[in-house]
């Protein structure tokens, strides 16, 4: 992608300039950024997904005032005639090649920050109430109409929740600004902007999301990924204390252990590359309920296509895929961050990995993380 060229997508910017200029500080408004836009299900197949226990789904609705949320899955939805409801699809784009190729226009953002994109199927009057969000989002109209009011926090509303409903909904909202987004219509909000999206008639809008991870999290999970490397030396030892002394304060933390504990923790962060090795294989892991088709090793002559649902980054030392990391260097390296960042291999590119490196593509093609391909023309 050149992110110097100006595009439809993003108002006729390039992504550099949005980037520079929107990205997690004011929101944009494009009309027709996607224009013809199909949606990439139709009501039938999102019915279909939600009632499956592998697919991240939720039914929020709004009848007689009373506001109500049930948990995917969705084994019957309301009426389609009857106004009010909402259903919530989450990572639309594992499980629909459409919702895939539309997620990945939004690859100007790294890799590591893009989560996955949502549907949300609403017939009249639907919406999920005024709230905020914790990170950005870009909300693309493919069916129908909906009408958005959005604010700021500390203007539009403090952020206090309603503590009375079982959705997370703003106590007090008064919007600063309304829209209502047409089919290819698309409308972007940095972090903590409230807003309140309505149906006008059935409507389906997709939303982009992205990967916030709180400092805590983050740490906590790359601190269990480094632990959990029992070969490493900063791991395997056990504590020992052939000199602790008879104690008649059995209740206080001896110092050693506390000694132990601290070393054991900076000796993993100061292990050369260990913190990047975790990080990137955290960034990659697949979600829970993500699974892959057993598949055969890569024809000769076979372009390679990363699955839709395969995760692929990189760093300087190493290539990542699905929770796992690989030392890479020279040629291999640069085809392996090529196919992270392009998400395929041409036949030609293929052919001139190593031979270990072309056994580890055909080991990841029978994992299934792999599909073979024809070069495109």
């Amino acid at each position: 992608m050149n992110t110097s060229l100006k595009t439809p997508l993003l108002g006729d910017q390039s992504p550099d300039q949005f980037m520079r200029k929107y990205w997690q500080r004011k929101p944009l408004l494009v009309r027709q950024a996607l224009p013809g836009i199909q949606p990439p299900a139709t009501r039938s197949e999102l019915a279909a997904l939600a009632a499956s226990e592998d697919v991240e789904s939720r039914l929020v609705s709004q009848f007689q005032g009373k506001w109500a949320l049930k948990q995917g899955p969705v084994a019957k939805l309301p009426p389609w005639s009857k106004p009010g409801w909402t259903l919530l699809v989450q990572g639309l784009d594992l499980h629909v090649q459409a919702a895939h190729e539309l997620l990945a226009k939004f690859r100007f953002v790294p890799e590591a920050r893009l989560d996955d994109l949502m549907i949300s199927y609403a017939t009249d009057g639907g919406g999920v109430g005024p709230h905020f969000d914790s990170y950005d989002v870009f909300l693309i109209q493919v069916h129908g109409k909906r009408h958005w009011r959005i604010g700021r926090q500390g203007h539009a509303t403090t952020g206090a929740l309603r503590p009375d409903v079982p959705v997370k909904l703003l106590a007090d909202f008064e919007p600063e600004q309304e829209f209502t987004l047409e089919p290819g219509d698309m409308l972007y909000l940095p972090p903590g902007w409230a807003h309140d999206g309505i149906a006008i008639g059935e409507c389906m809008t997709c939303s982009v999301g992205f990967r916030t991870p709180w400092r805590a999290e983050l740490a906590r999970e790359l601190l269990q990924r480094l632990m959990d490397d029992e070969s490493q030396a900063y791991a395997n030892k056990m504590y020992a204390d052939p000199k602790q002394p008879a104690t008649e304060s059995p209740g206080a933390i001896p110092q050693q252990l506390l000694d132990f504990s601290r070393d054991a923790c900076e000796r993993a962060l100061r292990e050369p590359l260990a913190l990047e090795r975790a990080l990137g294989e955290a960034l990659t892991e697949p979600k829970p309920k993500v699974f892959f088709e057993m598949g055969d090793a890569l024809p000769e002559g076979a372009a390679a296509l990363l699955d839709r649902r395969s995760r692929m980054m990189y760093d300087a030392a190493h290539v990542f895929i699905n929770g796992e990391s690989y030392r890479a260097g020279g040629r291999d390296a640069k085809l392996m961050r090529r196919l992270a960042d392009q998400r395929a291999l041409s036949a030609r590119e293929v052919a001139q990995l190593s031979a270990g490196a072309r056994e580890l593509l055909d080991q990841w093609a029978e994992d299934g993380w792999v599909q073979p391909a024809s070069d495109p023309a």
